[in-house]
């Protein structure tokens, strides 16, 4: 299959690696970047024919089958426009737009092209979570009752000095939006529907437009609730989530990613021999990261399927990054009929703005 990397950051490096790691399967034909040249450099290191400054005219000579959007967050809507527009379907990274309203457009765009688009949520696909999913739907583990979710991070304000970072209108949002929306991700991949949301968010520390840390109350279709906490203020960084099913807790201890000694579980008395011939039957061996998420865009590709992460299933992740900072602005519970056209929340992330000032960079000393 024919790939090109739009955005040549080191999010980009990290794909191409991960497509190179899958062989034969995967000719990377292009990159391209507003800087040429780092998109010179880039595929001159990664062994990548074509780099270029122009999507359209990269993609009118190249071609590709696929086109990996790596850009800041404010460039993937109209980047992965373009390249439906070549034909070519979309894998776009996290997250795929900056608000509700730019994802609907993006569905619009793909439906209209009649190719497929799928978001990087690469922890979906590691073998212990897809265990974890397939022991749930079966009943193995019993009704889950409570979750929790916490990406606790360090970003230090150097981290934040990049012009695009710390922004409402380039990066989307803070931590909630950016950072911990890779385990909220997974937090829904496990749980199914969120029905309510009740939350608060804070600049605790941080020279930025949006918030540095947020905690939330989240409600399930299914009856569980959940703790969620996004931060960049946290020196002992971790990223950790819990699942207490009526049977048997399951937890998964990392930081940005995963192998099969980051799990545990522990079974109620009574249901040992049940929960772990399960857990250790099922399988195995294979961590999280891109190259699982990427191998599974192309199965899905070659056979004429649709890609995982659908756009319906990033669309609920969004709207929950959405609720949060709903929530947390307006000081009441939100639900997912909260956040249509018309609500605030569906235009900007911030909707009318946080409660704080939000200061010019050069004003600050």
């Amino acid at each position: 299959m024919k790939v090109a990397l739009v955005g040549t950051g080191t999010i980009a490096r990290i794909h191409a690696e991960a497509l190179r790691g899958l062989g034969d399967r995967v000719d990377l034909v292009a990159g391209v970047d507003v800087d040429g040249s780092l998109a010179r450099s880039f595929c001159r290191t990664h062994g990548i024919p074509h780099a270029g400054t122009d999507l359209a005219r990269v993609l009118e000579r190249t071609r590709p089958d696929l086109v990996h959007v790596c850009t800041p967050p404010g460039a993937h809507l109209e980047a992965a426009r373009t390249a439906l527009a070549y034909g070519a379907h979309v894998l776009v990274e996290k997250p795929p737009t900056l608000t509700l309203r730019e994802f609907a457009e993006l569905e619009a765009a793909a439906g209209h092209s009649g190719r497929h688009v799928a978001t990087v949520f690469q922890h979906r696909f590691g073998s212990g979570a897809r265990r974890l999913r397939a022991l749930h739907d079966a009943g193995v583990l019993g009704r889950p009752l409570l979750a929790v979710c916490h990406t606790t991070w360090y970003r230090s304000q150097e981290y934040f000095d990049v012009p695009w970072r710390g922004r409402w209108d380039t990066e989307g949002g803070g931590p909630t939006m950016g950072h911990g929306i890779h385990q909220m991700d997974l937090l829904l991949a496990i749980l199914g529907d969120w029905t309510q949301v009740a939350a608060l968010a804070r600049r605790q520390a941080r020279d930025v437009d949006t918030e540095d840390l947020s905690l939330a109350h989240v409600s399930f279709a299914n009856g569980c609730v959940a703790s969620v906490v996004n931060s960049v203020l946290s020196p002992r960084e971790q990223s950790y989530l819990r699942f207490d099913f009526a049977r048997a807790t399951v937890e998964l201890t990392h930081l940005y990613g995963y192998g099969e000694d980051a799990w545990r579980v522990t079974p109620v008395s009574g249901h040992e021999e049940a929960v772990l011939s399960a857990w250790h039957g099922g399988e195995r061996g294979v961590p999280s990261g891109h190259r699982a998420q990427f191998a599974a865009v192309l199965d899905a590709l070659e056979a004429g399927g649709r890609p995982p992460v659908t756009l319906a299933e990033a669309r609920r992740t969004m709207r929950l990054v959405a609720a949060v900072y709903a929530s947390a602005f307006t000081g009441r519970p939100v639900g997912p009929g909260d956040l249509g056209p018309g609500s605030p929340f569906h235009e900007r992330m911030q909707g009318g703005g946080p409660p704080w000032r939000i200061v010019a960079r050069q004003e600050v000393a």
